[in-house]
């Protein structure tokens, strides 16, 4: 999980901060020291680290902080600013209004993850109203075309290709055509990468940016690199030049020292986070949620997008209004798993929520992944008619459903009474499905 390490090293640091009451200068250099290492051991630049905690030491050693009533939470605040500035403000492609055409390009190194990103950006854009065409310059690693294809299907988006035998200058200048002839207001340019940064990988970028009138060059970047990340973005920038960068696999980078370098290193912004392989796991970046996520303060707005883009807002009404009455069955059970791995499962939601911070994995880890798959291979295995009606359940049809499923019986009894209990203990709680709640009107909760 990202800045799982940091948050945890943070946190302890402001524990302490905070259990002391009254602050002296010493304490607060002490804590910054340790903060200064918990971001170098987050692999963050050197440079960046020591004007951070220069910028933030300036600030908390200040009589109003000392003289406070809670000095050591003023410290988190300065803290929780300054990161933000670190990264940034946050900034949107720039894509053009109405049906007036952007072209962006992406570049990157080869394994960073451009072609999947590619038509994750695609189907965000779409989803956002957007008519987006996606085009294959990669004619040199093997199926890197078929990728692009396969992904575009699945997002429901155009893929221009002239197969591998053409120059990437002369596709890029066909697909552009082909977009204004198709009314695709939005062109997203596959390049190619390489294994390392080589010139002729640069000339070619530099010759697609001649031939066509690129908007915005997009570096993608992987984000478990960490420093080489940064030194790569640079490189792109100084040689290429590039307006913006996604930061990919996030989600597997326990350190996050790239999304905290980037900006400070290159000048320029980062558009998007990658959080999973799912083609919906596209995050864009706001850096005062990052930061509150690195302290553990959750990023409840970010959870709130997600359960909006994920949720089917309809479903949603239909099994609150079930809830009301006590009226929900096994189907409304498959409906809600479904849609909280819609959201990135679990862990995904954990982690964005207030106070939770680095103990999302402990959490996740109580939490049996497989015993909730086996869960919906038992409901699967069930008729549509015992779905609906569990009453009918007899000690035949449960033997049925647990071999249908490849379990024992138990595991179908036990989830039949929990099913029971759960339903009797609503009844009990008859303001609790009730109300306004859920998240902006969207109603979503689990049944159980």
């Amino acid at each position: 999980m990202a800045f799982e390490s940091l948050t945890e090293k943070l946190q302890n640091v402001f524990k302490r901060l905070r259990s002391k009451g009254l602050l002296t200068e010493a304490d607060v250099k002490t804590a910054l020291k340790e903060v200064k290492m918990a971001l170098l051991e987050a692999d963050v630049n050197f440079k960046v680290v020591k004007q951070f905690t220069k910028a933030v030491q300036e600030r908390a050693v200040g009589q109003d902080v000392m003289k406070g009533l809670n000095p050591g939470q003023m410290v988190i605040k300065i803290v929780n600013e300054e990161l933000v500035n670190m990264m940034g403000e946050s900034q949107e492609l720039p894509i053009k209004a109405g049906n007036e055409m952007t072209i962006i390009m992406m570049a990157g190194l080869q394994g960073a993850g451009k072609t999947t990103t590619a038509a994750k950006l695609a189907g965000q854009l779409k989803a956002k109203g957007k008519n987006p065409l996606l085009v294959a310059c990669d004619v040199y690693r093997p199926a890197a075309i078929t990728q692009l294809q396969v992904n575009g299907q699945k997002q429901g988006v155009e893929v221009f290709t002239m197969g591998d035998r053409q120059s990437p200058v002369d596709i890029a200048k066909a697909a552009v055509e082909h977009a204004k002839n198709n009314r695709q207001n939005v062109v997203i340019i596959d390049t190619a990468g390489r294994l390392h940064i080589d010139e002729s990988m640069m000339q070619e970028l530099a010759d697609i940016k001649a031939a066509v009138p690129v908007d915005c060059t997009v570096l993608v970047v992987d984000a478990m690199t960490g420093q080489d990340a940064v030194n790569v973005a640079s490189t792109f920038s100084e040689k290429v030049g590039i307006d913006g960068v996604i930061l990919t696999k996030l989600d597997g980078d326990t350190r996050g020292g790239a999304a905290l370098s980037i900006k400070a290193v290159t000048g320029k912004p980062i558009y998007y986070v990658g959080m999973g392989e799912k083609l919906s796991d596209l995050e864009q970046f706001y850096p005062d949620r990052m930061a509150s996520r690195i302290l553990g303060m959750g990023d409840v707005m970010s959870l709130i997008e997600k359960v909006e883009a994920s949720v089917d807002k309809e479903k949603a009404q239909e099994m609150q209004k079930k809830f009301k009455k006590m009226d929900f069955d096994f189907n409304d059970y498959l409906t809600s798993l479904d849609q909280m791995n819609n959201m990135g499962g679990i862990g995904s939601i954990l982690s964005m929520l207030p106070g939770v911070g680095h103990k999302a994995k402990e959490l996740e880890g109580m939490i049996d992944e497989k015993a909730m798959n086996r869960t919906k291979s038992i409901i699967l295995s069930m008729t549509p008619q015992e779905r609906a009606n569990p009453s009918i359940l007899n000690l035949s049809r449960k033997n049925r459903i647990a071999k249908g499923a490849g379990v024992d019986i138990i595991e179908v009894n036990r989830l039949v009474k929990q099913f029971e209990q759960s339903k009797k203990m609503m009844k009990q709680m008859p303001g609790m499905m009730g109300g306004k709640g859920g998240l902006r009107g969207g109603g979503f909760k689990l049944p159980f």
